[in-house]
């Protein structure tokens, strides 16, 4: 990787890891109590650091448990971003959350992320009685970059058959690391990606071209979709990368798949976290009632 490309890929995560870290104060669930605990799982690719979210003392044990994959362009490594969301889901879903701090680029680039996030879900699968959950009720999702690792921790879970997740959630991924940025059109003259952005963190996180065209990195080039886990795809009207995430819900059901797609109006990328607040809050209870649906049986 180019020295340019490293110091911009830096400068990235120091102006935008506070930023990012920062969710609008009317979606935070205040109201929701925390309670975690660390965990730390040895994987291919070095330890990993994971925040373990526990449902309500009334929930019947074992509970099943979702793993989740913070967003940040595979470079700012903020996984205390999705607190709010771990909570609520760990809250309304009846189940243990995982929140996992996955290494990024530029001092850990493709595919030291892929392997983290699936030596961290394989293990969680394999060690429910350890960890207090019910390991063979497992999903997996993510948002933006993470959602990106959650379509790769599937496709490598297929294909190796260690555990089969329940569902898979999707919200507002990058997944076609190949095509240019500048032609990913917003309906909004100023989207939250700007192409240069965009540019920037594929080239730290893939700095080889000619790894952009893999299936775990741009999983909406691949044309072996069937057999992967039931999917919740959620996307953003004015999004840059809506177009290639509703493709990729297409693609899904085309393949057999079972696919719930839900495009939000009126809203761009990360709303999730920064609002409006209406949207942000029944995207994240769209995921609760998912995960609730998909682990209870």
């Amino acid at each position: 990787m180019p020295f340019s490309a490293r110091l911009q890929a830096r400068g990235i995560q120091l102006l935008l890891g506070r930023v990012m870290a920062r969710v609008h104060k009317d979606l935070r669930f205040t109201d929701i109590p925390k309670r975690t605990e660390a965990l730390r799982v040895e994987t291919g690719a070095g330890p990993v650091s994971c925040t373990v979210y526990r449902p309500p003392v009334a929930t019947a044990a074992p509970a099943p448990v979702y793993i989740n994959f913070h967003g940040g362009g595979f470079v700012v490594a903020r996984p205390e971003q999705d607190d709010h969301i771990c909570r609520y889901i760990a809250a309304t879903a009846g189940c243990v959350v995982i929140n996992v701090d996955y290494a990024v680029a530029p001092q850990r680039t493709f595919p030291v992320p892929v392997q983290q996030a699936y030596d961290v879900a394989a293990w969680v699968a394999a060690n429910g009685s350890a960890g207090g959950w019910d390991g063979s009720r497992i999903a997996v999702g993510g948002h933006s970059a993470g959602a990106n690792l959650t379509a790769a921790v599937c496709r490598l879970a297929r294909e190796r058959g260690t555990f089969s997740p329940r569902l898979q959630i999707i919200d507002s991924a990058p997944l076609d690391q190949v095509a240019d940025p500048a032609t990913k059109q917003s309906l909004i003259a100023k989207p939250l990606l700007s192409p240069q952005l965009m540019r920037t963190f594929t080239a730290a996180y893939v700095p080889d071209a000619a790894d952009r065209a893999d299936p775990l990195v741009s999983p909406a080039l691949a044309d072996d979709l069937a057999g992967l886990p039931a999917a919740l795809v959620i996307t953003a009207e004015n999004d840059r990368l809506r177009d290639e995430g509703d493709a990729y819900a297409k693609a899904l059901e085309a393949a057999g798949v079972a696919v719930t797609h839900r495009v939000f109006e009126g809203v761009d990328h990360y709303f999730t976290h920064t609002g409006p607040v209406e949207a942000g809050r029944e995207a994240i209870d769209l995921m609760a009632t998912a995960l609730r649906t998909a682990l209870s049986a």
